[in-house]
C-alpha cells in the first residue's frame, strides 16, 4: 500500500522539493534574442561608475543601477580609494604573515595567447581549456609566485639582449612572436578558491569589508544570502584569488592565466574587488544569451554548466552575441548581475577578493530558482537550497515589493524564459510535505520527530544530491549511528520501495510551517530616500 502511494506521489513530482508547477514543461535554455543585433553593437561599452568620496559609494542610484537587469555587470571604478580600503591587508605578504600553512586549490593551466585559447600543440583554437586541480599552502604558494617573477625578469631581459642584437631583421623578430604565440605553451598555476571565512584568522581583513555599501556586503539584512542560515564556501563567504606575474609589463597583452566561462551558482550576483598590483580583463556576455553559450559548448564537447572553457570571441560575433570587455585595475569592484555569464583573465600579478549577493529582487529570485530546477534536470548540484532559503526569507525579512512577494508566497503564473508557468515557492512546499506526510502515515510509516538545530545546513540526496526539505529518509543502520545519511524519496524508493529499510525524520511541524506561511504578509514600502 505505501508503495503505491509513493510511486503515486513520485509520479506527481511531489518528492524532489520542486519549486515549479508539476503541469509545466520542463525548463530549457533560452533560444537566441530576436531580432539579433547588428554587428556594430557587439561591442557594447561596460557601464561605469566613478567614484570620488564616500558618498558617492553609499548613494542609493548606484544600489539600483547595478541591480537594474538591463545592467549584466557594472565596474565600480575608484571604490577602494573612495572607502579608503586598505588593499595591503589582502596582498601576498599580509596573508603569509597571518596564516602561512592556509591551504590554496591551485588549477594548472596552460599559458595562453590573449583572449585566446589554443590546444596543447598551439595548433587549432579551442573552447575546452584544460585545468588540473591540486593544494599547496598560502607561503608554499607566494615562494612559486616569487620564483616565477624572478624567471620571468630573466627571460624577458634576455629577449631583450636577443631582439636588440637582431635589431636589423624585423621579420625574424616577427616570425619568433608568431611561434611564441602559438605554443607549445608553458604551464603556470593559479592559486584559487583560498577560504578567508574564519573570522578568528582572518579578523582584520573581514572587518575591513565591512566599509563597504551594505548592498555588496558579505553580509547584510538585504542579501538573502545571509538568510541561508549556514555557511556556503565562497558564495555567502569570502574567497580570495592568486594570480601569478608572469611576464613584463609590455608584454602583458600577449598571454593571459584564466578565469574560464562561467555563471555564478544558481545564477546569483557576485562582487569581485581587484587587490593589484596588476590588472584583470573581464568579459561578460549577457544572462539572456546564456541558452546561445551552452549550444556552443554542446557543440564543443563541453558541459556548460561543470565543463571548462574559455569561449572563441569570432565564434561569439559570427552568432551575434554582444561582449563587453574591459580592464579591472587594482581598487576597482566588478559587479556581475545575476545570471550573467563571465570569464577572466589576468594581465598581471595581482589578488582578487569575492563572494556572492543576493539582492532582493524579483530578478534575482526569479532567475536563482529557475537554475535551480535546470540543474535538477542536469543532475547537477544546486548550492543554494533555494526551499530552505525561501522559508527562510519568509521568516526573517519583511518583502514590500507585491511581485516577489507573490512569487515567494503564492501560486503565481509567471514568465519562465519563454512564458512557462512556474509556481513558487512556499505553498508548493507546504503542500508537497502535507501531502506526503499523510500517506506515509496512512501506510503505517513511523515518522520521527528530529528537529534542526541551530546553523544545521540544508540537506541533499546522498546519492542524486536534489535538496531534501522537511521529511528526510535515512536508512535504519544510518539512523542507528547518528550519521543521517539522507535521501530524497525517489533514490530511498529504488532501494526498498516500501521504505521498509528506512526511516523517516521530520525537522519542522507542519503547525510551525503552517504559521511562517500565514504571517508572511506583504510589508509596505520602503521610503524611497532610504539609503
Amino acid at each position: 500500500m505505501l508503495e503505491s502511494k509513493v510511486k503515486n506521489l513520485g509520479k506527481n513530482g511531489l518528492s524532489n522539493s520542486s519549486i515549479l508547477l508539476d503541469k509545466c514543461p520542463p525548463p530549457r535554455p533560452p533560444p537566441p534574442p530576436h531580432p539579433p543585433l547588428p554587428k556594430d553593437k557587439l561591442n557594447p561599452p561596460t557601464p561605469s561608475i566613478y567614484l570620488e568620496n564616500k558618498r558617492d559609494a553609499f548613494f542609493p542610484p548606484l544600489h539600483q543601477f547595478c541591480t537594474n537587469p538591463n545592467n549584466p555587470v557594472t565596474v565600480i571604478r575608484g571604490l577602494a580609494g573612495a572607502l579608503k580600503l586598505d588593499l595591503g591587508l589582502f596582498s601576498t605578504k599580509t596573508l603569509v604573515e597571518a596564516n602561512n600553512e592556509h591551504l590554496v586549490e591551485v588549477r594548472t593551466q596552460l599559458l595562453q595567447p590573449s583572449d585566446e585559447n589554443w590546444d596543447p600543440t598551439g595548433t587549432k583554437k579551442i573552447w575546452r581549456c584544460e585545468s588540473s586541480k591540486s593544494q599547496t599552502t598560502i607561503a608554499k604558494y607566494a615562494q612559486y609566485q616569487a620564483s616565477s617573477f624572478q624567471e620571468s625578469l630573466k627571460e624577458e631581459n634576455e629577449k631583450k639582449s636577443h631582439h636588440k642584437d637582431h635589431s636589423d631583421n624585423e621579420s625574424t623578430s616577427s616570425d619568433n612572436s608568431g611561434r611564441r604565440r602559438k605554443g607549445p605553451f608553458k604551464t603556470i598555476k593559479f592559486g584559487t578558491n583560498i577560504d578567508l571565512s574564519d573570522d578568528r584568522k582572518w579578523k582584520l581583513q573581514l572587518h575591513e569589508l565591512t566599509k563597504l555599501p551594505a548592498f555588496v556586503r558579505v553580509v547584510s539584512a538585504g542579501n538573502i544570502l545571509s538568510h541561508v542560515g549556514h555557511t556556503i564556501l565562497g558564495m555567502n563567504t569570502v574567497q580570495l584569488y592568486m594570480k601569478q606575474f608572469v611576464l613584463s609589463p609590455h608584454m602583458f597583452n600577449d598571454l593571459h592565466l584564466e578565469d574560464v566561462g562561467h555563471q555564478e551558482n544558481n545564477n546569483f550576483c557576485s562582487v569581485n574587488i581587484n587587490i593589484g598590483p596588476g590588472d584583470c580583463e573581464w568579459f561578460v556576455v549577457p544572462e539572456n544569451y546564456w541558452g546561445v553559450m551552452n549550444d556552443f559548448c554542446e557543440r564543443n564537447n563541453m558541459n556548460f554548466l561543470m565543463g571548462s572553457w574559455w569561449p572563441d570571441l569570432e565564434d561569439l560575433y559570427e552568432a551575434n552575441v554582444p561582449v563587453y570587455r574591459f580592464i579591472q585595475r587594482p581598487g576597482d569592484l566588478v559587479w556581475i548581475n545575476a545570471g550573467t555569464v563571465h570569464w577572466v583573465q589576468s594581465i598581471g600579478w595581482c589578488n582578487n577578493i569575492a563572494w556572492n549577493v543576493g539582492p532582493l529582487t524579483v530578478c534575482q529570485y526569479k532567475l536563482a530558482v529557475e537554475r535551480y530546477e535546470w540543474n535538477k534536470l542536469q543532475s547537477v548540484k544546486s548550492i543554494v537550497p533555494m526551499v530552505h532559503l525561501s522559508w527562510n526569507i519568509a521568516r526573517n525579512i519583511k518583502v514590500s515589493d507585491p511581485k516577489l512577494f507573490e512569487m515567494i508566497k503564492l501560486e503565481l503564473e509567471f514568465g519562465f524564459q519563454q512564458a512557462i508557468a512556474v509556481r513558487y515557492c512556499l505553498l508548493r512546499t507546504l503542500k508537497q510535505c502535507q501531502t506526503l506526510r499523510e500517506a506515509l502515515i496512512a501506510a503505517g510509516k513511523e515518522i520521527v520527530w528530529h528537529e534542526r538545530t541551530k546553523e544545521e545546513p540544508a540537506h541533499y540526496c546522498s546519492i542524486c544530491e536534489v535538496e531534501v526539505f522537511n521529511l528526510l529518509y535515512v536508512t535504519n543502520e544510518s539512523n542507528s549511528r547518528k550519521t543521517y545519511i539522507v535521501h530524497c524519496l525517489d533514490c530511498a524508493r529504488k532501494i526498498t520501495g516500501n521504505l521498509e529499510n528506512f526511516v523517516v525524520l521530520e525537522q519542522y511541524k507542519m503547525e510551525d510551517l503552517m504559521q511562517v506561511y500565514d504571517q508572511f504578509t506583504l510589508a509596505p514600502p520602503l521610503p524611497s530616500s532610504s539609503s
